[in-house]
């Protein structure tokens, strides 16, 4: 079993339903050290007192509030719970809504929510309602010492919980220079449309997430085992590596590049297909 990060229930009404909350990523990580550039040696970070100068073990360091100048409130985990005890333990559904109604810049950290003893049936219940009524859950949430507006939906068999961010935390888009949709200032023709719908349909296809992998942590390792089997492991190379320079303030021709890609992607569609085939060919003999 993953480590519970928080346990709770959820509040459906008058229905309260036990559960615990488990972390639903797995970050693509790349760990790296600091180095003296002297003398490749790793670089350590201390904790110490900014008055004696003096090292600070972990056991001795507390979380303050810093209210006036110099003067703190020391506040501890369970101060944190102290300060509303249903809060922290409760994902308080407040309303339903359509999915389509939450724009993606609000989505932001996912979880997965699963029974704890005795809340199979109320867990069971309300997954069914979410997929019947096709509705998302907003719920109030407070995880470790914020608290969170969270968006409950079934994903398969499991729960998903994924906080929100607040209004007040999405920048206004209103003053980037965005062309209208009014496609014929912008001279933008039928023609052109119909052309771009066909490229967009011939790359069309089912949602699946295991076609994509972080290629340029691949690539990163490749460099690095070059310069492994290289024996250049130490030098440092700062020059600016080359790249196609991007052509700026040309006038783009859209219609022409528009062709070129639907008859690029129905050149590889048939490329791909005829790959297939010799493929099952070999499989079947």
């Amino acid at each position: 079993m993953p480590r519970t990060l928080w346990k709770g229930a959820i509040s459906f009404g008058l229905v309260n339903i036990p559960v615990g909350l488990y972390s639903a990523e797995n970050r693509n990580s790349f760990d790296l050290d600091l180095l003296d550039k002297r003398t490749l040696t790793p670089v350590g970070f201390k904790r110490y007192n900014k008055e004696t100068g003096k090292d600070v073990s972990w056991n001795d360091i507390v979380k303050g509030y810093e209210y006036e100048k110099r003067k703190y409130v020391v506040l501890t985990d369970e101060d944190f719970r102290r300060a509303n005890v249903e809060a922290t333990e409760t994902v308080e559904i407040v309303k339903f809504v359509e999915a389509s109604e939450i724009a993606p810049v609000y989505f932001e950290t996912p979880y997965y929510l699963a029974p704890q003893k005795r809340g199979e049936k109320g867990y069971a219940l309300l997954r069914e309602i979410l997929i019947q009524k096709q509705k998302v859950a907003i719920a109030n949430v407070v995880i470790r010492t914020r608290q969170y507006v969270a968006a409950l939906m079934p994903l398969g068999d499991v729960i998903v919980m994924t906080t929100l961010r607040y209004a007040n935390e999405i920048r206004p888009a209103d003053n980037l220079d965005v062309p209208s949709r009014n496609l014929k200032t912008l001279r933008i023709t039928a023609k052109e449309l119909e052309m771009g719908n066909r490229l967009v349909e011939g790359m069309s296809g089912k949602w699946n997430p295991k076609e994509f992998h972080d290629t340029y942590h691949e690539d990163l390792m490749a460099l690095i085992e070059k310069r492994i089997k290289a024996g250049k492991t130490e030098t440092i190379d700062e020059s600016e590596p080359k790249a196609k320079r991007r052509q700026e303030g040309r006038v783009i021709d859209l219609m022409a590049l528009l062709k070129k890609s639907v008859a690029k992607k129905a050149h590889g569609h048939t490329h791909d297909k005829a790959r297939h085939a010799t493929h099952g060919k070999r499989k079947a003999a």
